[in-house]
């Protein structure tokens, strides 16, 4: 058995780790979508399609593209929706009720503390 120690692992919170991981996925897809477009174009000029349908072709791929991106983004958004809510974080509506409740206790206090 080896006892040497474990080398310390930097922490990041959980905002900072999905941020990184969102630019990431967001950098992969223009990426996907930049290359996508190049091989549209080698394949038009290869098939020698005119100017007309290469942008039909490029309008078309790009559809989808964007279809795919919008599945992606609310996939993510689900599944990190899922992951909060196994968390038992509080809901911005909840943090919301919590403000308004120690508003009206702050209120309650000063008021009696007026009535001394």
């Amino acid at each position: 058995m080896d006892n040497k120690p474990e080398a310390p692992r930097e922490k990041h919170s959980v905002t900072e780790t999905f941020e990184r991981l969102w630019s990431q996925a967001l950098l992969a897809v223009n990426t996907a979508e930049e290359e996508a477009s190049r091989a549209v174009q080698r394949v038009a000029a290869v098939a020698g399609w005119s100017q007309d349908e290469v942008k039909r072709q490029a309008r078309e791929f790009s559809e989808r593209l964007v279809g795919h991106r919008k599945d992606l983004e609310h996939n993510v958004e689900e599944r990190v929706r899922q992951a909060l809510m196994k968390m038992k974080l509080p809901r911005r509506e909840e943090l919301a009720a919590f403000g308004t409740r120690l508003d009206k206790l702050a209120e309650r206090i000063q008021a009696l503390e007026h009535r001394k």
